[in-house]
């Protein structure tokens, strides 16, 4: 320790006043006093740090070791792709990979680990993927670096007991909760009421929309309390869950409201006695309309009112959110009749001329559509898609497809592809619609495709373009060959189809090496 002071002492008085004292057996070093004390410095350094001792208790603290992984890797063939597609070829892919691994009960190979979980903490959107295809080492590992935290929790184990919902972090509560929620409903409900009031706000709309899971009739009176929030987003979740529970007092609230506003009205129209249905958009919002989640401004009431033009309006827009809000047995029930021939019965405004009766029709469509969204109502989301619905928003009929059966979904696609083909709306309603995209779904978006190229005009090429973007990750591989085909095309357009012929070939190889 003198010979570390004696240099101490030298730095501190400067080399011209105190010389640095010599280090037995040290390298030779500078002659120069200045550059002599440095060098010794460093000797001094290296040696202090190479022979301490740990003492008690200021050693190391070890690691508990990864777990054994219950799954298999997958194929090398399956890692080399993987690792092309995390080094930038066809990235977009990477969620399909993952989940398609995940699928077959195969995991990412430990060596690519780190990478992915890093390409995980700055895109949340491929985090539960990722959850569901790194094993349990992939866990094990974000457990040793904050900045993979995210991974602990995002799947099925919220990284611990029941212990969690005290302690963890609000990513480990919410993936509590909503394992309970799927198991035991009323325990998750108990456990939050408990801690309710203690809550921040952005915490308890974390929670409360974890009621999506195991949502039943026992959650009402924690979801009508729910309403008098000082949090503006608890209220709107605990309405918004309460619009999907048909028999409860918010869903009469809401019928009492919207048969206010629609009725059945004899007409005769060419000498033939009519059933009509007239639509009157409510006069006035009120804080009962509030407390029950219709906003005063609901989203889209200074939107353009879509192919008809002009503002939608808060009356219209009001009644949309009423519509939306109410149970559709309200409908069944009022006029005695199935969803289907409802919804091809005539309907007019309460006003006059023939364009506000389009506006009343897209109206009441619109708000249809939304509840039979909201209640999972497959023979209404089959009555809107099929029975001609006017609706202003062809993506909400788009949402309805997940609604109904999966043996339906794909004749329904198709048959909506169909009308929107041509106009703008086109590559929302696509957006709407998840892949796969097979069978009588995936003719009619080649068919769409097929129609784009045939066309030279900069706008189709710009549709064809974002076409070719929507279909390169849902469209089946099976259609390459017929893409071949049509990029046999003008040199304008041929970029996109061999960009999205690329992708499918890419994404064909990859499902045959994650099966084998």
């Amino acid at each position: 320790m003198s010979t570390w002071n004696d240099h101490v002492t030298a730095a501190l008085l400067g080399t011209q006043r105190r010389e640095p004292p010599p280090l037995p057996q040290s390298p030779d070093s500078s002659n120069e006093a200045a550059g002599r004390l440095l060098d010794q410095a460093a000797v001094l350094t290296l040696r202090r740090r190479a022979g301490r001792r740990p003492g008690a208790g200021a050693g190391p603290v070890p690691i508990a070791p990864a777990p054994g992984e219950e799954l298999p890797v997958v194929a090398p063939a399956a890692a080399a792709r993987l690792t092309r597609i995390l080094r930038g070829e066809q990235i977009r892919v990477l969620p399909e990979w993952l989940d398609a691994a995940a699928a077959r009960g195969v995991r990412v190979p430990s060596r690519l680990l780190p990478e992915l979980l890093e390409r995980g903490r700055s895109d949340r959107m491929l985090r539960s993927s990722i959850a569901r295809a790194v094993g349990r080492r992939g866990v094990w590992l974000a457990l040793q670096n904050t900045d993979w935290a995210y991974l602990v929790g995002s799947g099925d184990d919220p990284g611990g007991g029941p212990d969690v919902w005290e302690t963890g972090t609000r990513n480990q509560r919410v993936a509590y909760l909503m394992g309970l929620r799927e198991t035991d409903p009323g325990a998750a409900r108990e456990a939050l009421g408990g801690t309710w009031a203690s809550e921040p706000a952005p915490e308890r709309a974390a929670f409360l929309a974890t009621f999506d899971h195991g949502l039943s009739p026992e959650d009402e009176e924690f979801l009508e309390a729910a309403l008098e929030d000082r949090g503006k987003d608890v209220r709107q979740l605990a309405s918004d869950l309460l619009a999907r529970l048909p028999d409860s007092a918010y869903g009469r609230r809401m019928a009492e409201r919207a048969r206010a506003c629609v009725r059945a009205e004899q007409r005769t129209v060419r000498l033939r006695r009519q059933t009509w249905l007239v639509v009157e958009p409510p006069i006035a919002h009120d804080e009962d309309l509030a407390r029950d989640g219709v906003p005063f401004h609901p989203s889209g009431s200074f939107a353009p009112g879509g192919r008809a033009g002009g503002p939608v309006g808060a009356r219209a827009a009001w009644l949309r959110e009423i519509l939306a809000r109410t149970p559709l047995t309200t409908w069944t029930e009022l006029f005695g009749l199935p969803p289907m021939e409802i919804v091809c019965l005539p309907i007019a405004d309460g006003g006059d001329g023939a364009e506000r009766d389009a506006r009343g029709a897209r109206d009441l469509h619109i708000g249809w559509a939304r509840a039979a969204l909201r209640q999972h109502d497959a023979e209404w989301a089959r009555a809107l898609l099929k029975g001609g619905a006017v609706v202003e928003e062809p993506e909400a009929l788009a949402d309805l497809l997940t609604v109904l059966p999966p043996g339906e979904r794909e004749t329904a696609a198709a048959g909506l592809i169909r009308w929107v083909d041509g106009n703008p709306d086109l590559l929302r309603v696509l957006e709407r619609i998840p892949g796969p995209w097979n069978g009588e779904l995936a003719d009619a978006v080649v068919a769409t495709l097929a129609g784009a190229a045939e066309r030279s005009t900069h706008r189709h090429e710009h549709t064809l373009t974002q076409l070719c973007r929507i279909a390169d990750q849902r469209l089946t591989p099976a259609m390459v060959g017929r893409l071949e085909a049509l990029a046999e095309r003008p040199e304008a357009q041929i970029r996109a189809l061999n960009e999205l012929t690329e992708t499918l070939r890419f994404r064909n190889e990859m499902l045959k090496e994650l099966a084998q």
